[in-house]
């Protein structure tokens, strides 16, 4: 198993969820409210699969995703991911999909698989007043050809990678194991998306269901510790990758 971290940046996210990349070069105003956070994806290569697990914020730079740019710059090619996992359906986990053009919207990875919650894209089709959620860019994504609804509870995806939806950040918010040999790496999306979250049991306003993400977070803190798992943490600002 191979985990890439593809970081897009580091982000200001306003409370009407608008994001604007950091530059460390000089000071830039701050919206009252924002969190500071970095958007991170991660590429996993198994030994049958090419795996993105959410798409980011879709950034660009000089015209070019960022996303694209940093999967080519691991050696790697958009056409060869073989599939696309979705925790959850907010905006900076999604809009990285793809991309609007004259003709119509057009994702970057024509050749994966893209696995979703049924039930997370009814929900989030239906809070329209949300700054949460991009509204056009889910309308385009629910009818893409390449898109697998899932509906279980629990299951499996291909040889190696488990899920299950946990509910907490988002009512149909899942979460993914990915075991190879003695190998295990976790994503728990925004339902562990920072270590400080281990350090500090706090139940966030932030969250659907703020007590039940906060329960998760450490009975999976006692499960990665017994079993050696690699936590990916989508929007930590310096590890992306932490073994407890």
């Amino acid at each position: 198993m191979k985990i890439i971290p593809l970081k897009e940046g580091t982000f200001w996210a306003s409370k009407k969820k608008e994001f604007t990349l950091i530059d460390t070069n000089f000071d830039q105003p701050v919206e009252p409210g924002s969190l500071k956070m970095a958007v991170c994806p991660f590429l996993i290569e198994l030994p049958d699969d090419l795996v993105l697990i959410d798409t980011g914020l879709g950034w660009k730079e000089n015209g070019k995703s960022v996303l694209i740019s940093l999967i080519e710059a691991a050696g790697y090619q958009p056409e060869q991911i073989t599939k696309v996992l979705l925790s959850h359906l907010h905006k900076d986990h999604t809009d990285g999909l793809g991309f609007f053009t004259e003709e119509g919207y057009k994702t970057y990875f024509p050749k994966a698989t893209v696995f979703l919650q049924q039930r997370e894209m009814t929900y989030a089709l239906s809070q329209e007043n949300s700054y949460s959620f991009d509204q056009q860019t889910l309308n385009a994504i629910k009818d893409l050809p390449n898109l697998e609804y899932m509906n279980a509870d629990k299951g499996t995806i291909g040889s190696y990678i488990t899920y299950e939806v946990t509910g907490g950040h988002s009512p149909y918010h899942q979460v993914f194991w990915i075991r190879e040999d003695e190998n295990i790496a976790f994503f728990g999306g925004d339902n562990l998306p920072q270590e400080s979250y281990l350090k500090y049991h706090i139940a966030y306003k932030t969250d659907f269901e703020g007590k039940k993400a906060m329960e998760l977070r450490q009975i999976w803190e006692q499960e990665a510790r017994a079993e050696g798992w690699k936590l990916l943490l989508y929007h930590d600002l310096e590890k992306p990758i932490v073994e407890l």
